[in-house]
């Protein structure tokens, strides 16, 4: 009787393990995971999941260098976890200047606000950044592209695909550039992302809040502007909505214009956008910012983005999680955009970690992450959402009692209680509770300006324009308050 030994197979090495597993993502478009987007927030959890050993397949629209008016500065909060994340070197050799804190500008009157030593007084001042977005974005995709697990593909996702049998998504229908009218290409995934931003195609059908919108940033770029305060964010308020300025770069400086919907200066008849600038928010500026404001208006290109919020909901769709711009929008006033992505990004690698979740076709494991992810994310988020839209309220007063609010909140920075508003705001301090304490704290100080400085005789019409104030500050936040609560 003869016994026939088996060929031994050779061993596949690490090598050419990676190769096959490129080779089916760029051939077969498969992989452990598909993300649409490769902006801010795509780029950087490609990157996490593909360290992590994942398959990644990285779709974006165009590959080209994005050009916007918003996601131009990064807080502190967003740096530091941008280091968690093994990315800080992406802020380097793109002209980023660094970002000290903020100065806010009240009829003239101008308050530095720096940001806070959170981690002692020993410790070294935390500092933001502030850059070109698109320079940004391309050093992000550099680094996603050098990922040996991430394949980067220029693509149009067009839709979900879902599995009829399960309702699971289990990919995404797109139409590659240069395909013939009607072609699609599929790409398939354990799990799908939507990171396609504030405009997001695929939300639409699996996120219960649409975006509302109530103004526009208009932007221009400045040359060589002299600020008052250099390596610091600029707050201008005044009679009309806030003005942002920042510099983006060693020649450029941003400035951002909030107009509301149906603004009376900036109507038709009043010269429209131009004719605002020219008459309303040239003469609010600093002195020696007219002249490079001027001549940006007269030569420069005016660009507008809209200022949305949309409340964040939990992912409950099996195989698709929503994120970015996508899953959860707030004014971009506070600049906070980019800080709540990348912390995001932070919390959904850890949560989603192969010791945690060692397959991602186990979508039950993945909602109940989700689940986890959506309520862990909001010691950050919340605060940033939430100080976002009252702050915006506050410094866009339009009415009597929001004014009385706006100048307290400007008396309260000048008697030097700015650490903790700063800190919330830079995404250093992440206690809710903080944020309620000092906006009503700026709410009642504001009344005892209103109480002290009228004549006694008025006292009780001053008092009831004082529970007028209370009341509109109660409206003011409570409603974005409410819906963070919600799931």
């Amino acid at each position: 009787m003869t016994v026939e030994v088996a060929e031994k197979q050779p061993l596949v090495t690490a090598t050419e393990f990676r190769d096959a597993v490129e080779e089916r993502r760029r051939v077969r478009h498969e992989a452990d995971v598909v993300i649409v987007g490769a902006g801010i927030l795509g780029c950087a959890l490609a990157v996490a999941l593909g360290r992590q050993g994942r398959s990644v397949l990285l779709l974006e629209r165009s590959l080209k260098e994005p050009d916007r008016i918003v996601g131009e500065l990064l807080q502190p909060g967003g740096v530091k976890a941008l280091e968690q994340l093994g990315l800080s070197d992406c802020l380097e050799d793109i002209d980023s200047i660094r970002v000290k804190g903020y100065d806010v500008i009240y009829y003239g009157e101008q308050v530095p606000i720096p940001y806070p030593k959170t981690d002692g007084p020993s410790s070294p001042a935390p500092e933001g950044r502030s850059f070109h977005h698109g320079r940004f974005v391309m050093k992000l995709r550099a680094a996603a592209m050098a990922e040996p697990n991430v394949t980067v593909v220029e693509t149009t996702a067009t839709s979900l695909i879902t599995s009829p049998d399960t309702n699971q998504v289990i990919g995404v229908e797109c139409a590659s550039n240069g395909s013939k009218e009607g072609e699609k290409d599929c790409y398939y995934g354990h799990l799908t992302v939507a990171a396609d931003g504030y405009a997001s195609k695929l939300r639409k059908e699996h996120h219960p809040y649409t975006p509302k919108v109530k103004s526009k940033f208009w932007g221009l770029e400045l040359i060589d502007a002299e600020l008052p305060m250099p390596y610091h964010g600029h707050v201008v308020l005044g009679d009309g909505p806030p003005v942002l300025l920042y510099q983006i770069g060693t020649h450029e400086t941003r400035v951002l214009v909030d107009i509301p919907e149906n603004l009376p200066s900036a109507s038709v008849k009043n010269g429209g956008v131009k004719g605002h600038l020219r008459n309303n928010v040239l003469p609010s500026l600093p002195k020696c910012v007219q002249p490079s404001f001027l001549a940006a208006i007269e030569n420069g290109k005016l660009r507008s983005m809209p200022n949305s919020f949309l409340p964040p909901a939990t992912n409950k769709t099996p195989g698709l999680i929503i994120l970015g711009d996508a899953l959860n929008m707030r004014h971009p006033l506070t600049g906070g955009g980019m800080t709540v992505a990348f912390n995001d990004v932070v919390v959904i690698r850890d949560l989603l970690s192969p010791e945690k979740v060692p397959d991602l076709a186990d979508t039950k494991k993945v909602l109940k992450q989700m689940s986890t992810f959506h309520w862990q994310r909001k010691s950050f988020s919340s605060v940033i959402n939430i100080l976002a839209q009252a702050l915006y309220s506050l410094f866009a007063a339009d009415d009597e009692r929001l004014k009385t609010l706006q100048r307290g909140c400007f008396r309260y920075f000048q008697l030097g209680l700015i650490d903790g508003p700063i800190g919330l705001l830079a995404g250093l301090i992440r206690r809710p509770f903080v944020l309620f304490w000092h906006f009503f704290s700026v709410a009642f100080l504001s009344i005892w300006l209103l109480i002290s400085e009228e004549p006694l005789y008025k006292l009780p019409v001053t008092l009831a324009h004082s529970l007028a104030v209370f009341w509109t500050s109660c409206v003011v936040i409570f409603p974005y308050i409410f819906a963070e609560m919600k799931s």
